[in-house]
């Protein structure tokens, strides 16, 4: 029997509804994020849409131009949505209708959360069916499918089949054959139910809040892509920084990236299906984007998503502004992002930060030094007659910059400074922040172990051909810091105590960001081979002075022996008359020259005034 209930009888009872229970995420994006703005692109208006299972709210608001009807289990979650959606079905998918059909069914939550523990089971396969039924001839269904070998498994301290808490309600593994396993299992079930699978996006960092939607198919083929190294890095080091991990989440995500499998890793996927029978070119099959970023993760600020599209031209950067987007910087003070800068191409290549963390793993001094000087040389190309750089360009660090042959280009040009800032300052901030990540990251260079931050600095800056000193990279950690605490909107003192952290960069120190066991132990290994090598010095200062010490005892010992021997009483009797009479001598010939300097003086006078007369 159904029953409907306020608000404005929005709601639908069909049984088998959740009264005690929530399943609406807890963290949120802002306006929904990457996914919001994909649902808002394949969904044209006036269509009419499902959203299958819990949603963040915000992707309600984003498809405020269609009809939107809520399937949910959750009865709290229901008068959550009612005044967002046309209308809201309680108990899970036993409640839709055979005769109700959708132009697009969004079920980006998974299918799991969708089915009612209250009602008849009828499992993965059975919901899916359910879901497909009720796309119409020419329909769209976009659905989520976590990965159970995704990147969040492999550096997650406690393995997921551990889980007692109410967010393991269902628990799927490898070995669960209800449930497809991967992306060509999915596509096999799609295809099965008669959907035609076309688009696949890679959620990072996690599938409930994906910060980035990338292309999976151009994931699996772009190592040579910086974009997609950059965005896979930023990413996974802003969601993991409070946790603590297995392994630096970042670098395992990069490291899978170069080896064509960030896709298969990838801690869920998005995939878009179609159900044959409509329009030949359905609004969903248009220009879909190659990759959807969300800004201001990590404390900076937001400027919406970023967007980028493949085209006759090649990739092309897109911003998609929200209403809910955040200020473009909290302050401009000395740094800020531009939206508008991001209506370009996006440079091909190869992102500089691996490239040199590569040459430095592999010792090859040959391929850094070359980075360094098309580095340096690409900033001298962009500075004034002053000397100084603006814009982008006094931004342009090692992991904002792609290498592609012997061009070098900002990848993001919406980072951009307030003032000018000189050359060498701005080279020396970037050679530092390389430097820093390179030793606190704990990897293998062919420099000497005993070089801290700032020497490293100096000498990466001799490799790119020119002379900086300490003072010049002092100035560039404090324009670091200036730069950080304007984009992060920090208040004097913290700006104060932030530029004293970064001053007190040491080697052994643990990298930014999470707390890896893995970087952790790396750390614990440095300050333990530094503790052993000022401990080797103590030994050997203390060892030194111990030697000098027995010596000069053994010579102590030797004097003492010999003024106590006969001989060597005797020689005093002989010398000491001698020395008294030398000392008489020198004392009678002291006043010997005392008598005879006034009489000297007076002949120098004569014959001084005897050459005057003459």
């Amino acid at each position: 029997m159904t029953t409907e209930t306020a608000p404005a009888g929005r709601i639908t009872l069909p049984g088998g509804e959740m009264l005690a229970w929530s399943d609406l995420p807890k963290e949120r994006l802002t306006d929904g994020g990457p996914l919001a703005a994909l649902v808002a692109r394949i969904v044209p208006p006036g269509t009419r849409v499902l959203l299958a299972g819990p949603h963040d709210p915000a992707l309600l608001d984003r498809l405020a131009h269609a009809e939107v009807t809520c399937l949910l289990r959750s009865h709290p979650d229901a008068v959550a949505l009612a005044q967002r959606a046309a209308r809201v079905v309680v108990g899970g998918p036993a409640g839709l209708s055979g005769d109700d059909t959708y132009d697009v069914v969004i079920a980006a939550a998974g299918l799991d959360p969708i089915e009612s523990v209250e009602g008849t089971r009828l499992g993965w396969d059975g919901v899916l069916a359910r879901l497909v039924a009720a796309v119409r001839p020419g329909g769209t269904l976009l659905l989520r499918l976590d990965n159970p070998l995704g990147l969040h498994r492999l550096v997650a301290t406690s393995p997921w089949y551990v889980a007692r808490d109410d967010a393991a309600w269902v628990i799927g593994g490898v070995l669960d054959a209800a449930h497809p396993a991967n992306r060509d299992q999915l596509r096999q079930r799609l295809t099965d139910s008669g959907l035609r699978p076309s688009a696949c996006w890679a959620a990072y960092p996690g599938g409930a809040t994906a910060t980035a939607l990338l292309d999976a198919d151009q994931l699996d083929h772009g190592a040579d892509r910086g974009l997609f190294d950059a965005v896979l890095h930023g990413a996974c080091a802003g969601a993991f920084a409070p946790a603590t991990v297995l392994q630096d989440p970042a670098r395992l995500a990069v490291d899978a990236l170069h080896a064509g499998r960030a896709a298969d890793l990838a801690p869920a996927w998005l995939l878009l299906a179609h159900r044959p029978g409509g329009p030949t070119d359905s609004p969903a099959e248009g220009d879909l984007p190659v990759a959807l970023v969300q800004t201001g993760s990590s404390g900076q600020p937001g400027i919406g998503v970023l967007e980028v599209r493949d085209g006759p031209s090649g990739w092309r950067w897109g911003h998609v502004a929200t209403a809910g987007t955040t200020a473009p910087s909290a302050s401009r003070e000395a740094a800020y992002r531009d939206p508008a800068a991001l209506t370009g191409p996006v440079p091909a290549g190869r992102l500089l930060h691996t490239l040199l963390l590569d040459a430095a793993l592999r010792r090859d001094l040959a391929t850094l030094r070359r980075l360094l000087h098309g580095y340096a040389g690409w900033l001298a190309d962009q500075a004034d007659a002053d000397g100084r750089l603006a814009g982008a360009a006094a931004l342009a660090s090692a992991d904002n910059m792609v290498v592609d042959g012997e061009r070098f280009a900002v990848l993001d040009p919406s980072w951009r400074a307030t003032d000018r800032l000189p050359g060498d300052v701005v080279l020396a901030r970037g050679l530092w922040r390389f430097a820093a990540a390179l030793l606190t990251g704990g990897y293998a260079h062919p420099w000497s172990s005993t070089l801290d931050v700032a020497g490293l600095t100096v000498v990466l800056g001799g490799l790119a051909g020119h002379d900086l000193d300490r003072a010049t990279v002092a100035e560039a950690v404090q324009a670091e810091a200036a730069i950080t605490a304007s984009l992060h909107g920090l208040d004097a003192e913290h700006h104060t105590a932030l530029a004293d952290e970064l001053q007190a960069v040491e080697p052994t120190d643990p990298p930014v960001g999470a707390h890896s066991y893995q970087q952790l132990r790396e750390a614990w290994l440095r300050q333990r081979e530094e503790i052993s090598r000022l401990a080797a010095l103590t030994r050997w200062t203390d060892e030194l002075l111990t030697s000098r010490e027995r010596a000069l005892r053994r010579a102590e010992a030797k004097i003492g022996l010999l003024s106590g021997s006969i001989s060597y009483r005797v020689g005093r009797l002989a010398i000491t008359p001698a020395r008294l009479a030398k000392r008489g001598a020198r004392a009678a010939k002291r006043r010997a020259r005392a008598a005879l300097a006034p009489k000297q003086l007076v002949a120098e006078q004569l014959v001084a005034e005897q050459e005057e007369q003459q």
